[in-house]
């Protein structure tokens, strides 16, 4: 047996696999974020620990005797978080997450300090990783700064908390702007930038290497047995991709998470900063990734759910599909409720509702937000193709991969033909739990990490395609046109 462990942003996911990579128990708890200030998007990773005890608590009284087989725990989790610890291991603060934008005047400091940033990195100082929250933390919080002994990401604090052992992997590492992505290794000069040095940061290894045992006292609490290996793990992209069989260079994957990403594996490493695109490192050796990001994806549906007071997203979804499509709406969603990554780079942005009429209703402004998140994954697929990118096929991963309907509009606007695979919807844990296989066995990636079965193909509508392309044209114009007030 396996476990795979994913540290989201909305809630801890974990799964138990057997031998044949069937999924034999789920088991989830909820988390939230604090937002104290504009732009500030922060966790207690207390409440990361207390959600990982309650999901294995769960999976421990559904399949005890399953549990007692459990030989290795690999770890997913979200990206960049600055997780700052003092030399007792006791956390200073609370985590600054990947959606947080204080950052932004450190960005461009950061790439003054060091100017070759870019290419060690392979990546712009954006104010979501991890580095710029460093130097904010050192202005802001000098105090805090003096005690830091260790910088750990999310799920490499769950894995210390489980270990007593600090270790990171290098997917997740990748998005601190500290690793030479090339090399696969710490930068000494990234790190000086931020007043900063190898002392301050875990070990690394690769995601499918082992990198640590279960504490004996916890494997006791949730009936497992002694010495359960942890692997290296992978930051949560790079966890979707090899529960969806994305380890080969051409391979991608459209994920409809909390944020949103286009994914695409390469052999080698492939910087281009300039499209805002960013290149890390896979989680299995000698394999590296680009991926266009945006900050908001599928929770503006969980946000405007909420907002118009539907049942559920799902009950919204649905009455979205049975409303009829009015070709001559001029409603647009700009869906930068976090601000902006790829392509544009602007913490500063902000959702925007254009085109309002009398006859606006709740499915109006849920079909507008699902547009919206496609017509930015849209800008994000551009990035990449003007890049060289080459993608003519993707999986789709992400709870926003339940709704099919969705998926024929990102097909329609994308005008690519998007893959559903079972399980689609915890791909990072099962990658996860791949990775704690691969971990313990040194078996071939190519022979685990294999695609699940297909459950459905959405195709692009070719009579659909000028509605879209107007309506993106527009989304396009309303951001340039709006983006000198974002910042005022």
């Amino acid at each position: 047996m396996y476990l795979g462990l994913d540290i989201g942003t909305s809630g801890i996911k974990a799964v138990l696999c057997d031998a044949q990579q069937n999924i034999i128990a789920q088991a989830d708890a909820p988390l939230s974020a604090s937002r104290p200030k504009p732009l500030w998007s922060e966790q207690n990773p207390a409440d990361w620990w207390a959600a990982t005890c309650d999901t294995l608590a769960q999976l421990h009284q559904q399949q005890p005797e399953q549990m007692a087989q459990v030989k290795a725990i690999g770890l997913a989790g979200h990206m960049h978080g600055a997780t700052l610890l003092d030399a007792d291991g006791e956390v200073l603060r609370p985590a600054i997450l990947w959606n947080d934008g204080r950052s932004a005047a450190e960005c461009k400091e950061l790439e003054a300090l060091e100017p070759d940033l870019r290419k060690i990195s392979g990546n712009i100082a954006f104010p979501g990783f991890t580095a710029p929250k460093l130097l904010w933390v050192a202005k802001n919080e000098p105090e805090i700064f003096a005690k830091l002994a260790k910088v750990l990401l999310p799920k490499d604090y769950i894995a210390y908390k489980l270990t007593g052992e600090y270790f990171s992997e290098m997917s997740d590492a990748a998005g601190t702007l500290w690793l030479d992505v090339g090399a696969r290794a710490w930068s000494d000069k990234l790190l000086a930038a931020t007043g900063l040095n190898q002392n301050h940061m875990p070990r690394l290894v690769e995601g499918s290497e082992p990198a640590g045992t279960l504490k004996p006292e916890l494997a006791k609490q949730f009936g497992m047995a002694n010495n359960v290996i942890l692997a290296g793990g992978a930051g949560d992209n790079a966890g979707g991709a090899i529960g969806i069989g994305v380890i080969k260079a051409g391979q991608a994957f459209l994920s409809l998470g909390t944020s949103g990403v286009i994914f695409l594996c390469n052999d080698k490493y492939s910087p281009n900063p300039d499209a805002a695109v960013h290149a890390f490192c896979h989680a299995i050796p000698n394999v590296w990734h680009q991926m266009s990001v945006m900050l908001n994806a599928a929770s503006c549906l969980t946000w405007v759910t909420k907002l118009t007071h539907a049942q559920s997203e799902g009950a919204l979804i649905d009455e979205i599909a049975a409303a009829p499509i009015d070709d001559n709406s001029k409603l647009i969603f700009l869906p930068y409720l976090s601000g902006e990554r790829t392509p544009h780079n602007d913490p500063n942005a902000m959702g925007v509702f254009f085109g309002l009429t009398p006859d606006t209703d709740r499915a109006a402004f849920g079909r507008a937000v699902l547009e919206g998140v496609a017509f930015c994954f849209a800008d994000g697929l551009d990035s990449m193709l003007s890049a060289g990118a080459k993608i003519d096929h993707v999986s789709v991963i992400g709870g926003g991969s339940r709704s099919e309907f969705w998926g024929q509009i990102l097909a329609d606007t994308l005008e690519l033909e998007l893959t559903y695979n079972e399980g689609g919807e915890v791909g990072p844990a099962f990658g996860a739990a791949r990775l704690a296989r691969l971990a313990l066995t040194n078996e071939d990636p190519a022979d685990i990490c294999t695609a699940p079965k297909v459950k459905t193909i959405v195709k692009p509508d070719a009579a659909k395609r000028e509605y879209y392309q107007t309506r993106l044209a527009r989304f396009r114009r309303l951001y340039t046109i709006l983006k000198p007030e974002f910042a005022i």
